[in-house]
């Protein structure tokens, strides 16, 4: 009520002013200049009798709680975003880990393996020389298909390691960010 005011006694300060009120022109309906402030009070009184600003400044408000809540919305949707990815990083660690333990088994058992099939042949030459032959071509085809395996095993490890290695705290900055531009957008 007191900006009202205010206004008001700057419009009469404004009219007391005018020129043709100085001159002697006075309060007269033939005064365009006291008839268009004359107006222009009723209009604000209009305005002010049907609570124009305080519609306009409750509109504001909600705007303003409305732009709130979605900040608090996407801040909590940032932290969750950072959560994640904090979760998928700790993963990813254990699956290098894990990896890491994979390939020491998979040589481990390699050479395990490889010194049973040493035994084995010396044994086998030993026993049987008219079907060492046969042996041996059993033995290799074994340890091919255990070094194939081993090797599949090994590159699947090895190639979990370069793209996690790969991937950079940039790219997943930028992975967040875009997500939570996705989210706003979806928002609006």
């Amino acid at each position: 009520m007191r900006t009202y005011f205010s206004l008001s006694t700057f419009g009469l300060a404004l009219f007391a002013a005018n020129p043709a009120w100085a001159a002697g022109g006075g309060i007269s309906l033939s005064n365009t200049d006291f008839v268009v402030f004359l107006g222009l009070v009723v209009f604000v009184g209009i305005l002010i009798y049907f609570k124009v600003p305080g519609m306009i400044g409750k509109m504001l408000d909600g705007r303003a709680e409305g732009i709130e809540s979605e900040l608090n919305e996407a801040r909590a949707l940032r932290e969750e975003a950072q959560s994640l990815l904090a979760g998928y990083e700790r993963k990813q660690r254990e699956v290098k880990d894990q990896a890491e333990r994979i390939v020491a088994a998979a040589k481990e058992e390699a050479t395990i393996a490889a010194e049973q099939a040493r035994a084995d042949l010396e044994v086998s030459l030993a026993r049987r020389m008219a079907a060492a032959e046969d042996q041996i071509a059993s033995a290799q085809s074994a340890a091919i298909k255990d070094v194939r395996d081993q090797s599949v095993t090994v590159a699947i490890a090895a190639a979990r390691e370069v793209i996690a290695s790969q991937m950079t705290a940039a790219q997943s900055n930028a992975l967040i960010d875009k997500a939570i531009s996705d989210v706003d957008a979806k928002l609006h």
